[in-house]
């Protein structure tokens, strides 16, 4: 059977209601080959890149995990968009995502990648200009609801 690793995904598909950047961008270590005097950084094992965790807020009120890390690959630091005025954390997007299940004890969890991290475009999810009334406009796929 032929069934792959990991699973291509949109941003949309991940996170239909648009996701916050909390933290910053964080190189990951590889824990196997650092030592205590001498990290080593995590690579890509497909494209041979450095490795770099962001830490997400879910906007979706449904979902089971409100913070996910997603992980980028990239050869330098991935650059987060500029804070918007007037909010608390940064609203970010990612490109070229993929999603790896994996087994937490009983229950299945996911591995989150992606190739790119960028401001918000009006494709979907949180728009960042709001909407008049204080509150996140939503845009995309939801704006017909």
């Amino acid at each position: 059977m032929a069934i792959p690793h990991s699973f291509r995904v949109t941003f949309g598909e991940a996170f239909p209601h648009g996701c916050f950047m909390v933290g910053d961008v964080e190189q990951v270590k590889d824990f196997d080959a650092s030592t205590a005097g001498k990290p080593v950084y995590a690579r890509d094992k497909n494209t041979g890149e450095f490795v770099w965790q962001v830490t997400v807020v879910d906007c979706d009120p449904d979902a089971r995990d409100k913070t996910v890390k997603v992980k980028v690959s990239s050869p330098v630091r991935p650059v987060p968009p500029a804070p918007l005025t007037g909010l608390p954390f940064i609203p970010v997007e990612f490109d070229q995502m993929t999603v790896i299940p994996w087994l937490n004890g009983q229950r299945i969890a996911y591995s989150v990648r992606a190739r790119q991290l960028h401001a918000p475009t009006a494709g979907a999810g949180i728009h960042p200009t709001g909407n008049g009334n204080g509150k996140p406009a939503t845009v995309g796929k939801d704006a017909a609801a």
